[in-house]
């Protein structure tokens, strides 16, 4: 669906090592600030059992999981909005992004110098905020100026349409991010088409060292307490011992590796999950002899817009969908023995589909 997470944080802190864990376009990392000069795009593959026991009981040729894009955007610095560091260069990749995994370092290594010269994610965290809350303040001022000049006009609707603007720009004043307020129906409408930056979902992950990776450490549990109020999900990982991992070529030392950590699966994949999760996204299945495929749609999605995700012309000519429940099928064992339990269901254009649903479009055009 074009969905996209972009990684962001200061420069120095993880984020590309964090990159090359979960996708498959390995990017060269350093311990020189600055050093990158583009946004890095990667394609990860989401994480889903449930494929493969659908598999198990039909044998198809090949399995195929959804898919989430991940960006990987050059660190930030203080000062960023007004030109210092890489300047705003990179702030239409993250305008671009849907959700954001905000990236703080939480760990010691002498040989990747910190750009402020001590390890602080709280602080870190801080100056991230306050650059993208600075060029949020641009972009709803430059919409205050229209509104403003609406009003002039007589334009009833643009009074309460810049009440509104105000109220949001002054939040943003006094370092509030947009994300973290409850918004009045007249300030959803302002920022509707806008694309704050402190208005997108964030997830927040500390990158701390091996040792950290189950319980975290100093950095780690004053970041969490720094946060608490947001409501935000916040993810130990630990980058480097990560990217260690997924080097690995054969699955039992990737796990005898975990294990070494105190770890049941890589912290990466709780990442990718939380990542779809916060796109308010969910899962459908297709199944058949040629493969069996996962699909991403929006939650809340109909029966003939999830058959759109799969191609075009079986939305525009769909009839009914064939609809099994993933756990009906695992129980059951095939699409036959659903059929005659009563299991298999058929349902119209009004259907609303449901994580973890098997369908089976039928159309005409």
């Amino acid at each position: 669906m074009g969905l996209k997470c972009g990684i962001i944080g200061i420069t120095n802190i993880g984020k590309t090592t964090l990159f090359n864990c979960f996708s498959e376009s390995k990017v060269e990392t350093s311990s020189f600030a600055f050093s990158a000069n583009k946004s890095n795009l990667g394609q990860v593959k989401v994480p889903d059992e449930r494929l493969y026991r659908i598999d198990s009981l039909i044998h198809s040729a090949k399995v195929v999981p959804t898919t989430v894009d991940i960006v990987d955007i050059p660190g930030l610095a203080r000062g960023s909005s007004k030109g210092e560091g890489i300047g705003n260069s990179f702030l239409a990749d993250i305008r671009n992004c849907d959700a954001l995994i905000h990236v703080v370092r939480c760990f010691d290594d002498p040989e990747l110098p910190h750009i402020e010269e001590s390890i602080d994610p709280v602080r870190d965290k801080e100056t991230i905020d306050l650059e993208l809350q600075i060029q949020d303040l641009e972009s709803i001022r430059k919409r205050i100026t229209k509104l403003e000049r609406s009003v002039k006009t007589g334009d009833r609707t643009a009074k309460q349409t810049l009440e509104a603007a105000q109220r949001i720009k002054n939040r943003l004043e006094n370092f509030q991010n947009i994300r973290n307020q409850e918004l009045s129906h007249e300030e959803q409408e302002v920022i509707s088409d806008l694309s704050l930056f402190t208005a997108k979902p964030v997830i927040y992950v500390c990158n701390v060292d091996e040792a950290a990776a189950v319980n975290g450490n100093i950095y780690s549990r004053n970041f969490i307490e720094a946060v608490k109020d947001e409501q935000a999900e916040v993810l130990l990982i630990a980058g480097k011992a990560e990217a260690e991992i997924a080097e690995l070529e054969d699955e039992a030392d990737r796990q005898a590796f975990l294990q070494e950590m105190g770890l049941e699966s890589p912290g990466i994949h709780k990442l990718i999950r939380s990542a779809y999760d916060i796109l308010n996204l969910e899962t459908f299945f297709t199944a058949g002899p040629k493969e069996v495929k996962a699909w991403t749609i929006r939650k809340g999605m109909k029966a003939p817009e999830a058959a759109g995700v799969i191609h075009s012309d079986l939305e525009r000519g769909f009839i009914r969908a064939e609809v099994m429940k993933y756990r009906d099928f695992i129980e059951f064992g095939s699409e036959h023995a659903c059929r005659e339990a009563g299991k298999l269901y058929i349902e119209g254009k009004n259907y609303v589909v449901e994580d973890g649903d098997i369908l089976h479009i039928r159309f005409n055009v």
